[in-house]
């Protein structure tokens, strides 16, 4: 029995020994390529490959060639007839950058405490072949497959006519799309611009140069030219991840993927802007283009003296809705005519602007009688007809019933402002010559009123003291007051130079523009300046600062740049100014 023992334990002994003398055999380390001569648009592969696993791989810098791919790892370990084999490979596809004689340096390895170098090649890289040998990488079968496009609706519109672009991005059922990150959004100068967001990201079947391909819409903008000529449209460019099919399966059957990063670009393009015709441009013209409809209302067209009344006047339809400035109506002197107020309802699609703008005149006659409101014009460019066409009001009479006449006052009116002078009767009195004085009583401090006043006073302040100091406490406790007085105040700092310059369009958003970048750099310490609207955004949304906010924010930028091509109305100026110190009232509270 012991015998038999010792016979069943010999052949472990000899598979011990086997591996032992496996382990001591020499170890080795290697470079191999797939050619040592290629064009310059073929691809090297370039292996280094160990019969033991090793530590700390360090290639070489691969001058003169571009890597593609890699390293990807490859590892086979075996058992052939009791001897074992085991191999570890490092690979990458190149791509040459030029001509020439070029050398792969050698690599190095730690193995089992020592270091290994592999032995340096030279290649050689001449001019391009018309058929290539080696098979296609990745990276070849990612640009064949994957392709942004900026889809313009119009590529020569008129001035201010609206034009859509839309980038989508198409890839092949050949590959897949597992992540991608913009690397630059276009500016658009010389356009106004208004982003439409993309709220979902949907493939949809469609078709590329007659193949069949999934899409997905990206990015949507709506562009309004603000310059007639050839405009450049800055490319979108994406730093997307692909998924490529290999011809490589895993231990159960399934198909093995290479990850490959690829920069797509839509491409410049360009949009030559067609500039309005100037026959037949009507006097009033003040830039309106598209299709609208032009109307002027009252609220009441009989009333009282010093009653007021509304006139509306109201510009509605399709077009550049805000990029030109209302008509303004010519009344009578007579009328007190206080500044409009502008109200806007326009919401932006693909296809452009549409809604309405209007402005509200408050009204108030001084004397009776019949005042004409006479009619007004508007005039505006059709880019589907291309001709001018121009809208005319109806006359409104405004019949102030009751109040004085003009004619009974010698006060001449010339202007809104002046005020009515009324004459009465008792303008001028009698006065007396002979008046009726008595001397002066001599009388005592003590027990006098005066006496008893300040004795009595200090008692009487300390009801008052605590009225005063219960004020205090409201008013302490008053936060909305606060906020209030807060939001002035910081109003005040960032948007000072502004209001001095209201009465000046180009220099007051040249001003609110800087104090917007100045509030930013205050709060955020970096140079927004040079940041794109989009990139701000995204600072400020990091911020956590409310996305309305933020679009408000934007959009007051967006009107500073618009007002550098476009007439914009003091109601305009004093609306935006007043919805500065809003938004920054909210960001500070936010931030």
């Amino acid at each position: 029995m012991t015998f038999k023992k010792y016979i069943s334990i010999i052949p472990l002994l000899l598979l011990v020994f086997q591996i032992k003398a496996q382990d001591n055999a020499a170890v080795t380390f290697e470079m191999n390529l797939s050619k040592p001569k290629l064009g310059l648009n073929e691809r090297l592969r370039v292996d280094f490959t160990m019969n033991k696993d090793g530590d700390n791989f360090n290639p070489p810098d691969f001058t003169g060639f571009r890597v593609l791919m890699g390293p990807s790892q490859a590892i086979s370990s075996s058992w052939i007839n009791g001897v074992r084999s085991y191999s570890k490979t490092y690979s990458y596809t190149l791509a040459p950058t030029s001509q020439g004689e070029f050398t792969i340096k050698q690599a190095t390895i730690d193995i089992s405490g020592k270091t290994y170098k592999s032995l340096p090649k030279n290649v050689t890289v001449t001019a391009a072949v018309d058929k290539p040998s080696d098979q296609m990488t990745a990276d070849d079968v990612a640009d064949e497959n994957l392709h942004l496009v900026a889809e313009v609706s119009k590529s020569n519109p008129y001035l201010n006519e609206a034009i859509s672009v839309v980038y989508k991005l198409y890839v092949s059922p050949n590959i897949s799309v597992s992540n991608y990150q913009p690397l630059d959004n276009p500016k658009y100068n010389n356009f106004w611009s208004q982003d439409i967001k993309v709220s979902r990201l949907n493939a949809q079947n469609g078709t590329y140069k007659g193949k069949p391909y999934r899409y997905v819409v990206l990015k949507r903008v709506v562009l309004y030219p603000q310059k007639s000529g050839k405009l450049e449209l800055e490319p979108l460019s994406l730093d997307v991840t692909v998924d490529v099919p290999t011809n490589k399966r895993d231990f159960f059957g399934g198909r093995i993927y290479a990850q490959t990063n690829k920069t797509v670009s839509a491409g410049n393009r360009t949009i030559d802007v067609k500039a309005l015709p100037l026959t037949n441009q009507p006097e009033d013209f003040t830039g309106a283009v598209g299709d609208f409809e032009f109307l002027v209302t009252t609220n009441k067209n009989s009333l009282n003296a010093s009653e007021s009344l509304q006139a509306v006047v109201e510009v509605n339809g399709k077009g550049n809705l805000k990029l030109f400035k209302l008509p303004e109506p010519e009344l009578p002197s007579a009328l007190e005519v206080y500044e409009p107020e502008f109200t806007e309802g326009v919401r932006t699609t693909l296809s452009g602007m549409q809604g309405k703008v209007s402005n509200s005149y408050t009204i108030v006659p001084a004397f009776r009688g019949k005042y004409p409101i006479p009619s007004i014009s508007f005039s505006y460019f059709n880019p589907t007809t291309e001709q001018y066409t121009t809208l005319k009001s109806d006359e409104i009479v405004v019949n102030v019933l009751e109040g004085p006449t003009s004619g009974n006052n010698t006060a001449i009116l010339n202007n809104t402002n002046k005020q009515q002078v009324v004459a009465n009767g008792n303008q001028f009195n009698f006065i007396k010559l002979t008046p009726n004085l008595s001397p002066i009583e001599h009388s005592y401090f003590f027990r006098s009123q005066l006496y008893y006043a300040l004795l009595l006073g200090p008692l009487l302040l300390i009801p008052i003291a605590i009225l005063l100091r219960r004020k205090r406490d409201a008013m302490a406790g008053d936060v909305i007051g606060n906020k209030v007085k807060k939001a002035n105040k910081l109003a005040r700092k960032y948007l000072s130079a502004a209001k001095k310059q209201m009465g000046n369009k180009d220099d007051f958003y040249v001003a609110l523009e800087r104090a917007l970048h100045n509030y930013l750099k205050a709060k955020l310490k970096i140079e927004t300046s040079e940041f794109s609207k989009d990139k701000i955004s995204e600072l400020l949304l990091k911020k956590q600062i409310e996305e309305s906010t933020v679009n408000e924010f934007i959009g007051l930028l967006t009107n500073c740049e618009a007002a550098r091509y476009s007439p914009f109305s003091k109601v305009e100026i004093q609306r935006d100014y007043e919805k500065a110190s809003d938004v920054i009232s909210l960001m500070d509270k936010q931030l």
